[in-house]
Protein backbone atom coordinates (compact mmCIF):
# COMPACT_ATOMS: atom_id res chain seq x y z
CA UNK A 1 0.00 0.00 0.00
CA UNK A 2 2.95 2.31 0.56
CA UNK A 3 3.86 2.07 -3.12
CA UNK A 4 0.30 2.90 -4.18
CA UNK A 5 0.24 5.84 -1.80
CA UNK A 6 3.55 7.12 -3.10
CA UNK A 7 2.31 6.89 -6.69
CA UNK A 8 -0.84 8.83 -5.77
CA UNK A 9 1.30 11.46 -4.04
CA UNK A 10 3.55 11.82 -7.07
CA UNK A 11 0.52 12.12 -9.37
CA UNK A 12 -0.84 14.92 -7.14
CA UNK A 13 2.51 16.73 -7.13
CA UNK A 14 2.88 16.42 -10.92
CA UNK A 15 -0.50 18.13 -11.23
CA UNK A 16 0.63 20.84 -8.79
CA UNK A 17 -2.35 20.20 -6.51
CA UNK A 18 -2.41 20.55 -2.75
CA UNK A 19 -3.74 17.96 -0.34
CA UNK A 20 -6.56 20.40 0.44
CA UNK A 21 -7.58 20.58 -3.23
CA UNK A 22 -7.64 16.80 -3.60
CA UNK A 23 -9.55 16.44 -0.33
CA UNK A 24 -12.18 18.88 -1.56
CA UNK A 25 -12.51 17.17 -4.94
CA UNK A 26 -12.64 13.71 -3.37
CA UNK A 27 -15.03 14.87 -0.63
CA UNK A 28 -12.86 13.60 2.20
CA UNK A 29 -10.62 15.17 4.81
CA UNK A 30 -7.06 16.31 4.30
CA UNK A 31 -6.03 13.79 6.94
CA UNK A 32 -7.55 10.99 4.87
CA UNK A 33 -5.65 12.09 1.75
CA UNK A 34 -2.47 12.22 3.79
CA UNK A 35 -3.13 8.70 5.12
CA UNK A 36 -3.69 7.43 1.56
CA UNK A 37 -0.41 8.97 0.44
CA UNK A 38 1.36 7.27 3.36
CA UNK A 39 -0.18 3.93 2.41
CA UNK A 40 -2.32 3.41 5.52
CA UNK A 41 -3.96 -0.02 5.13
CA UNK A 42 -7.09 1.03 7.03
CA UNK A 43 -8.34 3.48 4.41
CA UNK A 44 -11.35 2.16 2.49
CA UNK A 45 -10.90 1.28 -1.19
CA UNK A 46 -13.70 3.73 -2.02
CA UNK A 47 -11.54 6.60 -0.80
CA UNK A 48 -8.72 5.49 -3.08
CA UNK A 49 -11.17 5.46 -5.99
CA UNK A 50 -12.46 8.94 -5.17
CA UNK A 51 -8.90 10.28 -4.98
CA UNK A 52 -8.02 8.63 -8.29
CA UNK A 53 -11.13 10.26 -9.77
CA UNK A 54 -10.06 13.64 -8.34
CA UNK A 55 -6.72 13.16 -10.11
CA UNK A 56 -8.42 12.09 -13.38
CA UNK A 57 -6.86 8.64 -13.00
CA UNK A 58 -10.05 6.63 -12.52
CA UNK A 59 -9.29 4.47 -15.58
CA UNK A 60 -6.11 3.21 -13.89
CA UNK A 61 -8.21 1.01 -11.61
CA UNK A 62 -9.30 -0.97 -14.68
CA UNK A 63 -5.71 -2.17 -15.16
CA UNK A 64 -5.77 -4.21 -11.94
CA UNK A 65 -5.47 -7.92 -12.76
CA UNK A 66 -5.92 -7.17 -16.44
CA UNK A 67 -3.06 -9.40 -17.53
CA UNK A 68 -3.59 -12.37 -15.22
CA UNK A 69 -1.29 -14.87 -16.92
CA UNK A 70 -1.09 -17.14 -13.86
CA UNK A 71 -4.88 -17.23 -13.49
CA UNK A 72 -5.35 -17.96 -17.19
CA UNK A 73 -2.79 -20.76 -17.06
CA UNK A 74 -4.50 -22.31 -14.04
CA UNK A 75 -7.84 -21.99 -15.79
CA UNK A 76 -6.50 -23.71 -18.91
CA UNK A 77 -5.06 -26.57 -16.85
CA UNK A 78 -8.39 -27.10 -15.14
CA UNK A 79 -10.47 -27.11 -18.29
CA UNK A 80 -12.04 -30.46 -18.99
CA UNK A 81 -12.28 -31.51 -22.56
CA UNK A 82 -15.79 -32.54 -23.37
CA UNK A 83 -16.15 -35.80 -25.14
CA UNK A 84 -18.59 -36.00 -27.96
CA UNK A 85 -21.76 -37.81 -27.23
CA UNK A 86 -22.37 -40.83 -29.38
CA UNK A 87 -24.76 -40.39 -32.25
CA UNK A 88 -28.13 -41.90 -31.61
CA UNK A 89 -29.46 -44.00 -34.43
Amino acid sequence: MQLVGEQIRLARLRRDLSIAQIAERATCSQLTVSRVEKGAPTVAIGIYLRILYALNLEDDILAIAQDDSLGRTLQDIGLKHRERASKKE
